[in-house]
């Protein structure tokens, strides 16, 4: 049951939090849809898909059990396997049952969707450069790496993992 607290007990945003969340509003927002219209012109997919993408090409055997890639893209089992459906049609990647109780399913990606992430990789590290990295300064990345981490701890999802340091077509 959700948690209902008096209009008198609320505790309002001061006038600077109100200005901070609405910034924060809009790149929740406007970000993720400005990276998949971009995506969508300059390649065959979404940002969502070539987050999946990358994500099992930074993988040594390019291969994930679908409950940890739902997590590292932040996405739910039921809005990934819509997804990775789509993928698997388009020879992206594949799935296999995993042997043992319960539903486990891997995903594998191929080697047609290696080169597809490979090939969608510098515009998409362009783009985020263009809306966001190059607008800041150093300690406000460091801030940023840190509000993240914070807000997704606060929403229980544990600290994020913040995957490879080298240069590779696969970075995000």
């Amino acid at each position: 049951m959700a948690r209902t607290t008096a209009a008198s007990e609320t505790r309002w945003l001061s006038r600077e939090e109100l200005a901070a969340w609405r910034a924060n509003s809009a790149i929740m927002i406007s970000l993720p849809a400005a990276l998949d219209a971009r995506m969508r012109r300059e390649t065959a997919l979404t940002f969502f898909e070539y987050m999946v993408l990358s994500v099992l090409s930074e993988e040594p055997d390019r291969t994930l059990q679908m409950s940890d890639l739902a997590a590292r893209t932040s996405a739910s089992l039921s809005r990934l396997s819509h997804v990775v459906g789509r993928l698997e049609k388009r020879g992206l990647l594949s799935r296999a049952r995993l042997p043992g109780s319960g539903r486990r399913t891997s995903s594998t990606l191929t080697d047609a969707g290696y080169e597809a992430v490979v090939a969608a990789a510098p515009g998409h590290v362009a783009a985020v450069r263009e809306y966001l990295i190059d607008l800041l300064e150093p300690h406000e990345l460091a801030t940023l790496q840190r509000i993240g981490t914070a807000v997704d701890a606060a929403i229980g999802r544990g600290p994020l993992d913040p995957g490879p340091t080298s240069s590779a077509p696969s970075d995000t």
